[in-house]
């Protein structure tokens, strides 16, 4: 039976040429070997699997070849690439640094330099090459042993540490290496590879399931080759798409591209029972909620010729978001992912989190409709213009769209800001102060609260044109859905994650230390255990309120603090104290006292 080798081996790059992703890495080095121009010390870092030990070897080989190409490329047919390509090459040494990170090691290692290369006879230019892997391994005290060497190491000798973090190595090391920054690898750059590899291999393959492939592999190319390696071992020769994503457990583009149609049809029901599903293949609701975010980040970037050149995927799949995307408007996408991100956001700290994904979803919904019905929507409450218990004249003058509205403060602020000197009836004031709510006010209101006389704080009283005009305002009532004690706590804990972002430790403490109880309709009460909590939350009640009429799209119920009972009872000062509220918890305290011939201190 014939070996296997993994095509992270098999497929290994020989050459600066072959190396995929990192072209001006391997030029610098190219180059600098053309021109004799090579430094002492190299430092290789970057995320794993992108090429940084594969380029230390290959520039270690390239410097003992005595027959470059035209192309400064090792010609892997002199003594030196010959013994190197066999494993025999003693003037490269490779030293893995996570097994051999002691200061023994490293004085081992020093002692080896003093000896000059086996190929300095022949060749006067021989180099002897160090390849040290996962460098920032090392001990501190090995750092140490191996600064003066690295600082002043024979002409001869050459270093190249590679590691994935930088970070750990001292600045001292630093300082004597030259340093290269290899980044992660492109998504259609790995899969031209895994095309190639393919071919190679007689593999049948789906172009968009080598780009399935690409992107689980995060900019690895060696995590790629193995997941291509266990997907080919699943299908055999042929790899399709469907395959690739049943054996790697990808959620398919296709249930975001359905999620997307249902929000377009206003269909709740179908977004639900698509979420359902999801859930039921055993994918988690936060990848969910990540991956629409993904989603409409693509169709966002379809928008643009420009910018399409962004989206990261096959070329079928690319064709389906190009025609998503001309059905969206820009409006909606940065809506849906402002959505989403709060959905996000606020996932971890969800008591209930798969309430959380289907709120998000409805609130998607509720953004595409409007949209679509040619509804400007805003972050203020919606007005509603006139009922049928309060019918609007064609005379009254009323409250305009949102869309042509000034951005005001509240109504409230609005007519009393007229004129901060006027006096203002009681019996008018009334109406004024429900509409708490900040709702702005067209200046068609003002015109007509001002045009009754040129000054309005000679008047002690609201004039009666004035005040009818208040009342065909107050008339003019405001959203009012109802809403369920889950919808609540589901908006309460959306103010709380606020408040937790904000670093506001202690007031999220007090809003998350009880549930806030919908006692009636428009009558919300919430339960706090002093009077200092009580003002904390009266400081927070205007945002709070605001925030909370907007995510239960009510904004007439009202909010009331209720200080706990157990606030009353007498504070414990003097030790005496103490002990007589310990006895009262558990009188047997008493006999331990007599038995002991104890006295409480005073």
């Amino acid at each position: 039976m014939e070996n296997f080798i993994v095509s992270a081996r098999k497929y290994r790059p020989a050459y600066f040429n072959s190396v995929v992703g990192q072209m001006p890495i391997t030029t610098t080095l190219k180059n600098a070997v053309k021109n004799n121009q090579l430094a002492s010390a190299f430092l290789f870092c970057g995320p794993r699997g992108v090429g940084k030990t594969t380029c230390a070897r290959i520039l270690a080989k390239t410097i003992n070849c005595t027959q470059l190409t035209a192309d400064t490329e090792a010609c892997n047919t002199c003594e030196s690439c010959t013994s190197f390509n066999n494993g025999q090459a003693i003037d490269i040494m490779e030293l893995d640094a996570a097994s051999n990170n002691s200061v023994e090691d490293i004085r081992n290692l020093v002692d080896t330099v003093r000896i000059p290369p086996r190929l300095l006879e022949s060749n006067p230019n021989a180099k002897k090459v160090y390849v040290i892997d996962e460098v920032h391994m090392l001990s501190a005290a090995a750092f140490n042993a191996f600064l003066k060497t690295l600082e002043e190491p024979p002409r001869y000798a050459i270093f190249i540490l590679a590691t994935t973090e930088r970070h750990k190595i001292i600045p001292t090391i630093l300082s004597r290496c030259q340093i290269f920054n290899f980044n992660r690898i492109q998504v259609e750059d790995i899969a031209n590879h895994l095309a190639f590899i393919a071919k190679s291999e007689n593999v049948e393959a789906e172009i968009d399931a080598l780009h399935i492939i690409a992107q689980k592999a995060d900019g690895a190319l060696r995590d790629a080759c193995s997941i291509f390696d266990q997907v080919v071992s699943f299908t055999g020769a042929n790899l399709t798409y469907k395959a690739v994503i049943e054996n790697l457990n990808v959620l398919d583009y296709d249930y975001y591209f359905r999620a997307t149609d249902f929000l377009f049809e206003e269909n709740i029901p179908g977004s639900l029972l698509l979420y359902n599903e999801i859930l039921s293949k055993g994918f988690d609701g936060h990848n969910f909620i990540a991956g629409l975010a993904e989603h409409f980040r693509n169709l966002l970037v379809c928008k643009d010729a420009a910018t399409i050149s962004l989206l990261e995927v096959g070329q079928n799949i690319q064709k389906r978001y190009k025609e998503q995307s001309e059905k969206t408007s820009t409006p909606f996408l940065l809506r849906a992912l402002k959505v989403v991100n709060t959905c996000d956001v606020n996932f971890k700290s969800a008591r209930n989190q798969r309430l959380l994904v289907e709120f998000a979803l409805m609130q998607l919904t509720a953004i595409s409709g409007a949209l679509i019905s040619g509804e400007k929507k805003n972050d203020e409450p919606k007005l509603i213009f006139g009922t049928k218990a309060s019918p609007i004249s064609a005379t009254t003058p009323v409250l305009e769209r949102k869309s042509d509205v000034e951005q005001v403060n509240s109504v409230n602020e609005n007519l009393i800001a007229v004129e901060k000197n006027t006096p203002i009836d009681s019996s008018v004031a009334e109406p004024i102060q429900t509409l708490a709510p900040p709702i702005k006010a067209n200046a068609q209101v003002k015109k007509m609260l001002l045009k009754t006389s040129p000054s309005i704080s000679s008047f002690t009283t609201i004039t009666a044109q004035k005040q009818e005009a208040i009342v065909n305002i107050s008339e003019i009532g405001l959203a009012a859905e109802n809403f369920s004690q889950i919808d609540l706590e589901a908006a309460w804990l959306g103010y709380a994650a606020l408040l937790k972002d904000a670093k506001r430790q202690m007031d999220y403490a007090t809003f998350t230390g009880n549930k806030p109880v919908k006692e009636d309709v428009d009558l919300v009460s919430f339960t706090v255990l002093n009077s200092m909590a009580e003002e904390r939350m009266n400081g927070d009640k205007t945002e709070l309120m605001t925030f909370l009429r907007k995510a239960l799209k009510n904004f007439v119920f009202k909010l009331t603090i209720i200080v706990s009972k157990e606030e009353g009872e007498a504070l414990v000062y003097t030790a005496q104290d103490r002990y007589k509220k310990l006895e009262e918890i558990n009188p047997k305290i008493n006999n331990l006292k007599q038995a002991f011939d104890l006295e409480v201190e005073y």
